[in-house]
């Protein structure tokens, strides 16, 4: 089986903005977002959202919109040039990924907005039980889970802050 090269996966609830662009995108040298978030992919509003996260990426990267099942699915038939970046929205649709078969490593979040049920740990990420409960899974799996808001930033450990 191709072992894909994935060279970076955020969580970021905005999902594909102007930062990722700027900032990440340039930070990792990828050069395909794998937008991996079942709305985006296929939801009622799929056009819409789609249409201003390509417009976010500049032109600069190759832009993918799959459901997480269809990325599990096909992620391994990924070419070697492509350079993923996989961005998901929340955590426990990165712990579906992992438990899945995809190949991740270290999962870096990035904003986690405050809503209600959801405390804050940090000034951009707000986790509840269900977040804990999907980094503890990927933790277990061996997956490094990191706040870090931009790449001057020093990553630091998801479960030491909760």
């Amino acid at each position: 089986m191709n072992q894909p090269n994935i060279v970076w996966t955020r969580i970021d609830e905005r999902l594909l903005h102007g930062q990722i662009r700027i900032t990440w995108g340039k930070h990792t040298e990828a050069n395909l977002i794998l937008v991996a978030n079942d709305e985006a992919a296929e939801g009622s509003s799929s056009a819409f959202m789609q249409a201003g996260m390509k417009a976010s990426a500049g032109g600069e990267y190759e832009v993918r919109f799959f459901t997480i099942n269809k990325t599990i699915d096909v992620i391994h038939k990924a070419s070697p040039r492509q350079k993923i970046f996989i961005l998901c929205d929340n955590p426990s649709d990165v712990a579906r990924l992992v438990e899945g078969g995809v190949p991740i490593k270290k999962c870096n979040i990035g904003n986690m907005h405050f809503h209600e049920g959801k405390r804050q740990i940090t000034k951009t990420v707000s986790v509840n039980e269900k977040d804990i409960d999907a980094f503890q899974r990927m933790v277990n799996l061996g997956v490094a889970c990191t706040i870090q808001n931009t790449p001057d930033q020093t990553p630091v450990d998801i479960l030491t802050m909760v």
